[in-house]
């Protein structure tokens, strides 16, 4: 996020990192001098008119409170925005005491490196909510990123970043779980990755183009009985218990999704009744 405000022209006045090595690095990916402190020097923070904490949710109220300390920002109103997806502004409650402005801003993204992620999040959907100025600033944000915000009920914050984990991080998971079931199929699990992904990046295709009841193939849209009883047979036993019981869940809401495209009642009653053993 620092590499692409400093692309749109944001002046970083300083970055502040968990550790004098994590620092070193962080500077490290920036072609101009960019102050960069370790946590422990956050009392040598200089002022600035936004804050952006990056940092793992459980931290957040302590780095609200150590914050509050700084020197540089006594009797200022700046404004702080956090980045969690689960937490709300709420969370900031000790500088807003203090007349600071407080929001959050989440990109609705799957980040692994600092680089990659710096390319993806032109276009990006935001996650919007805090104060009126707080909301104000970080609409500009995304606005200057390229990116969409949209704005969430605070107190909803944990329903809507629980949808984004089932969308991103469970999937991966999930992907995990097959990459393993392929594995014990006589394939190295590098192999596995390799023939899964394409058949993974035609799903997201699928889904792009059209609602999720249509986007669904397969045994369960087709209602292949037969084969759903195959498939259960396969994953018997204790070693594939987590892998079975994954296929039973998801396969009930497939078998949802299937019956809302008109795949026959008593099948679908058959396949459930199947899925229940």
């Amino acid at each position: 996020m620092a590499i692409s405000l400093r692309a749109r022209g944001y002046p970083l006045e300083a970055l502040v990192t968990r550790g004098s090595a994590s620092a070193r690095r962080t500077a490290a990916l920036f072609d101009a001098p960019t102050p960069v402190l370790a946590a422990k020097q956050l009392d040598q923070l200089p002022y600035s008119e936004v804050v952006i904490v990056a940092t793992p949710d459980d931290q957040l109220p302590e780095v609200g409170k150590s914050l509050a300390r700084v020197a540089a920002f006594k009797g200022r109103r700046p404004t702080v925005l956090h980045t969690s997806g689960a937490l709300a502004s709420s969370v900031l409650a000790p500088l807003a005491k203090l007349g600071w402005h407080a929001g959050s801003l989440h990109p609705l993204l799957s980040v692994s490196d600092s680089q990659s992620a710096a390319k993806t999040l032109s276009g990006a959907f935001w996650c919007v909510e805090g104060d009126r100025v707080a909301v104000r600033q970080a609409r500009a944000i995304v606005r200057d990123l390229k990116g969409h915000g949209f704005f969430i009920d605070s107190r909803k914050k944990p329903l809507y970043h629980a949808a984004a984990v089932m969308a991103s991080g469970n999937v991966v998971a999930l992907f995990d779980v097959a990459v393993e079931m392929l594995s014990r199929s006589g394939l190295s699990k590098r192999e596995a990755k390799q023939v899964l992904l394409p058949l993974v990046e035609s799903t997201v295709r699928n889904l792009s183009r059209s609602e999720t009841s249509e986007a669904l193939t397969g045994t369960f849209a087709r209602g292949d009985l037969g084969t759903v009883l195959r498939h259960l047979e396969a994953l018997s036993g204790n070693s594939f218990a987590e892998a079975r019981e994954l296929y039973r869940l998801l396969g009930a809401r497939s078998l949802m999704l299937a019956q809302t495209n008109g795949l026959d009642p008593r099948t679908s009653k058959s396949i459930r009744r199947a899925l229940r053993k």
